[in-house]
C-alpha cells in the first residue's frame, strides 16, 4: 500500500524491511530526477515521498497540489535506526491522511500533519 521514494540514502532501504513496498530512485538510475518529476512520478505511481528535502513541501505549497503525501525527516541522526521508528509510526498512525493527501513532518519528539492542499496563511 505504501511506498517512499527520497533524498536520505541511508534511509532508502528501511520501510521495506518492515513490509513496506519502498524503492529508492537510485534503484531506477533516476537519483537526477528534478523534484517537479518526482513529485509527479510518486503521484502516477500513488505512493509517498520521504526525505529531508524542504523543496518538495515548496513545491506542493506553490501548485496547491492534493498529492503526493510527503514525510519530511526534519532529524539530526538521520541513520536508519533513528529514522525508521517515526516513520513506520507515521505510516501507522496517519495512513488515512497519507492516502488523501498529507505533509507529515517528523521531529526529534513528535510529528505533524497537515493535509494538502496547503491553503495560503492569511495576510
Amino acid at each position: 500500500m505504501f511506498g517512499g521514494y527520497g533524498h536520505c540514502a541511508e534511509y532508502s532501504a528501511s520501510p521495506s524491511h518492515h513490509g513496506h513496498d519502498a524503492s529508492h530512485l537510485s534503484e531506477e538510475g533516476l537519483e537526477r530526477l528534478p523534484d517537479s518529476s518526482i513529485l509527479e512520478k510518486a503521484s502516477r505511481e500513488h505512493r509517498i515521498i520521504i526525505t529531508c528535502d524542504l523543496d518538495f513541501t515548496d513545491l506542493l505549497a506553490l501548485g496547491a497540489l492534493a498529492g503526493p503525501s510527503v514525510i519530511l525527516l526534519r532529524l539530526h541522526d538521520q541513520t536508519p535506526s533513528s529514522v525508521t521508528p517515526g516513520v513506520l509510526e507515521v505510516l501507522e498512525e496517519c495512513s488515512e491522511a497519507l492516502i488523501a493527501g498529507a505533509v507529515i513532518t517528523i521531529e526529534e519528539t513528535r510529528y505533524r500533519l497537515r493535509h494538502l492542499p496547503i491553503e495560503p496563511s492569511p495576510q
